[in-house]
């Protein structure tokens, strides 16, 4: 995602049990994730490229050569930046001079592809030092980077010549004689050009093409302001009570106040023992009012921009306009699947609400409270953990060191797919904590990709897979498909290692789940190759490795006491298995609010209208959650899906429902089987989008997907 992205503000880490925060996750155009890709320093003539031509700066770097990320400077961005877009016009020259019917695959549409993929492993490159570097000076060139990238990249989107080249080539006999993944190709590209403004007047296109870039510019902006904001809870040692030896000494300290961050693993460790309820409810309200002092309005200038853009193409919506590539092809299909879930999970959301309050009317022992509010659920969840299942969170991340989970995601990928990772010593990475693993078969190399896993200042806050090289067949070989998977786990401490909670190992193993999508693709074309997949699709090859941390006999490799180095016991793993749906209807319920308030906004929603997208939350929170809105708050602010997954979150819902489907495969053979694997491997990642994604999943399955394993999944 990918990224990307893109990412949602967490609410008690309670609600999370099925959502891994997403994902792939790029801070730009999502046509990128689908057909453009972008361009190196070299000329990009009408045949196959061998890649990407040597040059000086770190970022353009010689076929199949990782990046010297050490030595990236800001110049060398805005240099990779301007010669990119100078070499990508000249490649479109090549392309705007064959004459009309003389186009062919190989000098139209090849050619796109490949300067279309090298101006994206630029783009890519210089998206990770946005969202990674500790230089500032880097980070900021990145993103004004980004921006021109953007910006261009909605001019190729409106190029009159381009299209007509393509669409000449789709009338011709060759183009109509096209199979397989290369037709799909074609009429995913013409379907993009014309759905993005060809039915228009070349004046309504320039009309287009300044909303677009208004569209980037806030959705960049709506993103940077989230990552930049700062602001903390400032405690004495009192108001630390319940709160883990470790997560207390890890926190900095001025006079006689500890400093509470809003990143999500200080925000989810506290609401999750912090004793002092009104505390919990100050930190609550702080974080679900990130850059709310800025992202209010620009969201809401995004959602007129937006809004343009729909009925400009003749969309009633931008929610239409955004489903109609998609698996859902339109706003009413989300609907229904949003309406259905709620009436099914209403239930069991109202159970798992009753319980919590019996456990909150217990732990007071007092004058029993009427209600359990938003900021007590990770608090009371856990006492239930503890309380009935006897399942004590801190003791069991003792079983989860870093470097065991690490040992263990890599033993089990690669028994199942049948590769090997290889760690490159020295390696040149953009922070001294990034780590970078070549994936292996029969001796070669298939893929690259970093590992970023600990929190640090200015740094993307969330878990998500970045792409940096879209796997790709060049004259030279296949390019290697490289992907960085960045994470906030918990830092080592000086006498304990990085100790991760089972959610988090959960999260670990779902973005893994991307990189794996990108490692092992074949596709020949960059715009079909890895997470280049619907976007309501591409979550799916990530959620169905959830299920692998709730197998023992995928857990017994890597669940290990970081001191005893004892093997997760049996009963203790049994009690996980029979908490594993406690709060299911609340976790399903919290997607359907996320998922219902982003459609809400892009399908319902007159941004120039009386109401502002704050009264909106608050009409879809109290409609969808069991939890009021709580005044004051405006979590839509750090809704980082908002931008790149824009009417999309559905996605993560109705990718899960193919993702449990498939996982019932490996249910029935073993979650360990090799030849189940190797299956998975070569219909469902090795494709990527060079086939229809329902069609691979049906492939894997053998019969048509159904619900039954989603809504086992829920305890339903």
């Amino acid at each position: 995602m990918f990224v990307k992205g893109i990412f949602l503000p967490i609410l008690p880490s309670y609600f999370f049990s099925m959502n891994r925060l997403m994902q792939i996750k790029l801070n730009f155009s999502m046509r990128w994730m689908i057909v453009l890709a972008w361009l190196i320093s070299q000329q990009v003539s009408n045949l196959a490229l061998a890649g990407p031509a040597p040059s000086t700066n770190p970022l353009q770097v010689s076929f199949n050569q990782p990046i010297n990320f050490k030595v990236v400077t800001a110049a060398h961005i805005k240099e990779a930046t301007d010669q990119a877009i100078v070499n990508t016009k000249t490649a479109l020259e090549a392309i705007y001079a064959i004459k009309k019917g003389k186009h062919t695959f190989q000098n139209t549409l090849l050619a796109y592809d490949n300067l279309s993929d090298q101006l994206g492993s630029v783009a890519m490159g210089i998206n990770i030092l946005a969202n990674a570097s500790s230089d500032s000076a880097v980070r900021n060139q990145a993103l004004r980077s980004l921006e021109v990238l953007d910006k261009y990249d909605n001019q190729l989107s409106l190029d009159e010549k381009l299209y007509l080249a393509v669409k000449d080539f789709s009338t011709s006999k060759k183009g109509k004689k096209l199979q397989g993944a290369h037709r799909l190709y074609l009429k995913d590209l013409i379907e993009n050009y014309e759905r993005d403004g060809f039915a228009l007047t070349p004046e309504k296109r320039q009309e287009l093409q300044k909303i677009n870039d208004k569209i980037s510019e806030l959705s960049l902006t709506f993103s940077k302001n989230i990552a930049a904001y700062q602001d903390y809870l400032w405690l004495p040692e009192a108001e630390l009570k319940g709160l883990p030896e470790d997560f207390v000494k890890s926190l900095k300290k001025e006079k006689d106040l500890y400093r509470i961050g809003l990143d999500g693993p200080s925000y989810t460790t506290f609401m999750k023992y912090a004793i002092s309820e009104p505390v919990r409810k100050q930190l609550y309200m702080k974080y679900n009012n990130r850059a709310a002092d800025k992202n209010v309005a620009v969201l809401q200038q995004l959602l007129v921009e937006r809004q343009k853009k729909a009925h400009l193409l003749g969309f009633p919506t931008y929610a239409a306009y955004q489903t109609a590539s998609r698996m859902a092809k339109n706003p009413a299909a989300v609907w229904e699947l949003e309406t259905n879930l709620a009436g099914k999970v209403k239930q069991k959301t109202q159970s798992d609400l009753n319980e919590l309050l019996a456990v909150k009317q217990a732990y007071l022992k007092e004058s029993a409270p009427a209600t359990v509010n938003i900021w007590d659920a990770s608090f009371y969840s856990n006492q239930l953990m503890v309380q009935k299942y006897q399942l004590d969170q801190e003791k069991l991340k003792e079983y989860f060191s870093l470097d065991n989970v690490l040992s263990g995601l890599f033993q089990t990928t690669e028994h199942l797919f049948g590769v090997k990772y290889e760690e490159v010593k020295d390696a040149s990475v953009w922070h001294p904590d990034v780590r970078l693993f070549e994936v292996k078969q029969d001796g070669a190399t298939i893929g690259r990709f970093y590992l970023d896993l600990f929190p640090r200042d200015n740094k993307y806050t969330h878990a998500a897979c970045f792409p940096i090289r879209k796997g790709k067949k060049y004259a030279a070989g296949y390019r290697l498909p490289t992907a960085a998977l960045i994470c906030n786990f918990n830092a080592p401490t000086a006498d304990k290692p990085a100790l991760l909670t089972h959610r988090q190992v959960e999260t670990f193993f779902h973005e893994f789940g991307h990189v794996l999508h990108n490692m092992l693709t074949t596709a020949e074309l960059a715009g079909q190759s890895g997470t280049s997949v619907k976007r309501d699709f591409v979550e799916a090859p990530s959620q169905i490795f959830e299920n692998w941390v709730w197998d023992y006999n995928a857990l017994k490799l890597f669940a290990k006491h970081y001191k005893t180095g004892k093997v997760l016991p049996p009963a203790l793993h049994q009690k996980m298995v029979d908490s594993r749906n406690v709060g299911s209807g609340l976790a399903a319920s919290a997607q359907i609010f996320y998922g219902t308030l982003d459609m809400t906004l892009h399908d319902k929603f007159n941004p120039e209208g009386t109401q502002s997208t704050t009264d909106a939350l608050k009409e879809v929170q109290n409609k969808t959650m069991p939890y009021p809105y709580l005044e004051g708050t405006h979590m839509q602010a750090a809704f980082g899906h908002l931008t790149g997954y824009g009417a999309g979150y559905y996605g993560y819902m109705w990718s899960k429902v193919f993702a449990e489907d498939m996982f019932s495969v490996f249910a029935k053979n073993g979650v360990m089987d090799q030849k189940t694997g190797l299956r998975y491997r070569n219909i469902i990642l090795a494709n990527g989008s060079s086939r229809d994604e329902y069609e691979l999943v049906k492939e894997f399955l053998g019969r048509e997907p159904n619900q039954e394993a989603f809504l086992k999944s829920l305890g339903l």
